[in-house]
C-alpha cells in the first residue's frame, strides 16, 4: 500500500459521504482507494461542476463529501465552486493532488496552499507516510466539526511513498452544541417579553432548529421568516412569512418593517436579507444569535448579541418567556395567507412567442409534485423560482449564492438530487448560467436523474440589460438558442415553452418513466427586470 491508497482508505473509514470529481493522473490512485473503501464516486465532466455537486450534497445530506482533483489546473478549474462552498461554511473535503516538492519547474506547479487560503478555505497537507493518517484525520475533523471547506494537498512524491496498512480510526462527532450563558438567554427573553410585534429571521445556522424556533415563536407571538438559504424551514406554519429580503412578498415585507423586534437566528442580517436595511424599521431593536462571536453585529448595529447554538438558545429562552399574543393575530394570519406571491395577481405579459415568467412559475408550481428539491442558479431570473416554487422543508431548497456566480446551478441540482433521492429535483436557471454548465447535462443523463431544468431564457445577461437602461447592450444580448434541441442532443427530453399551451409536454414527462432529465427552454417575456435586485442596483 502506498500513501495515496492509505489516504483514500482512511477517508472511507472516517465515513465521508459521496465523492465527486474529475480523475486525472494525479488523483487516480486516491480516487480508486476511496471507491475500494466503499465510497461512491460521481464523475463530473468539469471540476467546477464537481465542486458545486459536492457543495450541494453537503448542504442537503449533512455528510462531508469529497471533491477529488488533479493538481494545478484541476484545482483551478474548481476554484469558483470551492469559493462558494468556503464562503457558505460548507463542510467539504477537497482532496487534491499537488506537484512533488522537487518539481519546481512542473507545468502544474502553483501555490495551492495560498490559493486555498485566498478563497477562504482551510489549507491542509499530507506531509509524509508517517504522518498521512494524522494529517488526513485532522483535515476531516476540521471540515466536520468546524463546518469548513478544507483543501487537503497530496503531493505526488508523498503519494508514492510506501505506507503501512490502515490503522484503527477515531469516531469523530459532529459540531458540539454551544449553550448560551444564562445572562444572555435572560436578556433575549426580556426583549421578547417587551416586544409587541417580534419577528424571527432564521438563517443557515438555524436549519436544524425549526421545531424549537416554531415553539418559541408561538409562545412569544413572533412571526417567522428565513433568509434564502433556510427557505422552507417553517413551511406550512400560518404565521410564516417565507423569505426575508429581495424575494419577500409585499405583505411579508410590510409585516417585517412593522416589527419592533427582529431576532436573527443563525442569520447574518446582511444587505440581501434586509434589502439594504429597508426591511428594518429604524425603531426596531435587533438581536442576533450565532455560534460565531464575529458574526454578531457584523452587518448592522444590534441591541443584543448571543453566542450560542440556535437550538440550545431557543430552548433556554423558551423556559423564560411568558406566553403572549404579540404579532400573532387573526388579521395578520389572513394577510399572510392571501399575500403569498402565488396569490398575487399580475398582468400576464405572455404573447409574441414569449411566456410571462411569473405565469410560467405559478403553473409549474401546480404541475410539479410537492415533494421536490429546488436548486437555484444565480442571475436576473432567480426570483421567479425562489418566490413561486414552494418547497416542503429546509431540505427542499438549495441556494448556492454566497459568491453570486452564475453557472453553478446545474452542478448544484445534481448534488442536491443525490443527497435527497426520494424527491423530484428541480433547477431554476437562466440561459447564461445553463450554457456555462452545459457539460454536466451529460452527468445528469449518465446518472439517470429525473431532473427538471427550467431555463428562464431571455437570450441575454438580463441583470445588466435592466441595470444599465438605455446603454448599448450589444455585449450582453445574444441570438436566441434552441436549448431544447441542445438538451435532446445530450439524451434529455427537451421542451420549448412559449405559452401555457406548451405545458402538456411537461405533464407527459411527469407521467412517464422520467428516465432522463427534462429541460424546459422557456422563452420568457420581459416584465421590467428583477424586483429582488432593485435595492442592490441602487447601491
Amino acid at each position: 500500500m502506498n500513501v495515496a491508497e492509505l489516504v483514500g482508505r482512511t477517508l472511507a473509514g472516517l465515513g465521508v459521504g459521496t465523492a465527486f470529481g474529475v480523475v486525472g493522473s494525479g488523483n487516480f490512485e486516491v480516487t480508486n482507494a476511496l471507491r475500494a473503501g466503499g465510497v461512491r464516486f460521481v464523475a463530473a465532466r468539469h471540476e467546477g461542476g464537481a465542486a458545486s455537486m459536492a457543495d450541494a450534497y453537503a448542504r442537503m445530506s449533512g455528510e462531508v463529501p469529497v471533491l477529488s482533483l488533479h493538481q494545478g489546473c484541476g484545482l483551478t478549474n474548481a476554484v469558483t465552486g470551492i469559493t462558494e462552498a468556503a464562503k457558505s461554511r460548507t463542510p467539504v473535503l477537497v482532496l487534491t493532488a499537488d506537484s512533488a516538492g522537487s518539481s519546481v519547474l512542473s507545468n502544474f506547479r502553483i501555490d495551492q496552499d495560498g490559493l486555498a487560503a485566498a478563497v477562504g478555505a482551510v489549507p491542509e497537507r499530507v506531509h509524509s507516510a508517517a504522518s498521512a493518517v494524522t494529517d488526513t484525520v485532522r483535515a476531516f475533523r476540521t471540515a466536520r466539526q468546524q463546518r469548513r471547506t478544507v483543501v487537503l494537498n497530496l503531493p505526488l512524491d508523498v503519494q508514492a511513498q510506501p505506507a503501512p496498512g490502515p490503522p484503527s480510526l477515531p469516531v469523530l462527532a459532529g459540531p458540539a452544541p454551544v449553550r448560551p450563558d444564562a445572562a444572555s438567554a435572560a436578556a433575549l427573553a426580556n426583549l421578547l417579553a417587551a416586544a409587541e410585534r417580534p419577528v424571527f429571521i432564521a438563517g443557515r445556522g438555524a436549519r436544524d432548529s425549526g421545531d424549537v424556533l416554531r415553539e418559541l415563536a408561538s409562545r412569544s407571538g413572533a412571526l417567522l421568516a428565513t433568509s434564502a438559504v433556510a427557505h422552507g424551514l417553517f413551511h406550512g406554519d400560518p404565521f410564516a412569512l417565507g423569505i426575508s429580503g429581495g424575494f419577500a412578498s409585499p405583505a411579508a415585507a410590510e409585516l417585517i418593517v412593522g416589527a419592533d423586534l427582529v431576532v436573527g437566528w443563525g442569520c447574518a442580517l446582511n444587505m440581501w436579507t434586509t434589502r439594504h436595511g429597508k426591511l428594518l424599521s429604524p425603531h426596531a431593536k435587533l438581536a442576533q444569535v450565532d455560534l460565531e462571536q464575529a458574526a454578531l453585529g457584523a452587518h448592522r448595529p444590534i441591541a443584543l448579541g448571543v453566542v450560542g447554538d440556535v437550538a440550545c438558545t431557543a430552548s433556554d429562552v423558551l423556559a423564560l418567556v411568558p406566553p403572549q399574543v404579540g404579532y400573532r393575530t387573526d388579521e395578520v394570519a389572513a394577510r399572510i395567507a392571501t399575500g403569498r406571491w402565488n396569490n398575487i395577481e399580475h398582468e400576464d405579459l405572455t404573447g409574441d412567442g414569449r411566456i410571462d415568467p411569473r405565469t410560467l412559475s405559478e403553473l409549474l408550481d401546480e404541475l410539479l409534485p410537492p415533494e421536490r428539491i429546488v436548486s437555484i442558479d444565480s442571475g436576473n431570473f432567480m426570483g421567479y423560482p425562489s418566490a413561486y416554487l414552494s418547497v416542503p422543508d429546509e431540505r427542499g431548497f438549495c441556494f448556492t449564492q454566497a459568491f453570486q456566480s452564475i453557472g453553478l446551478g446545474l452542478g448544484t441540482a445534481i448534488g442536491a438530487a443525490l443527497a435527497q433521492p426520494d424527491r423530484l429535483p428541480v433547477l431554476g436557471t437562466g440561459d447564461g448560467g445553463f450554457q456555462m454548465a452545459l457539460s454536466e447535462l451529460d452527468t445528469a443523463v449518465r446518472l439517470g436523474l429525473a431532473l427538471v431544468v427550467i431555463v428562464y431564457n431571455d437570450a441575454a445577461y438580463g441583470a445588466e440589460v435592466h441595470h444599465f437602461g438605455d446603454a448599448d447592450m450589444t455585449t450582453v444580448r445574444f441570438p436566441d438558442t434552441d436549448l431544447a434541441a441542445v438538451a435532446r442532443g445530450f439524451g434529455c427530453t427537451g421542451v420549448t415553452v412559449r405559452s401555457p399551451d406548451d405545458l402538456p409536454a411537461v405533464r407527459e414527462w411527469l407521467a412517464g418513466p422520467r428516465s432522463a432529465p427534462l429541460v424546459i427552454d422557456a422563452k420568457i417575456a420581459d416584465d421590467g427586470g428583477s424586483w429582488w435586485l432593485a435595492e442592490a442596483f441602487r447601491h
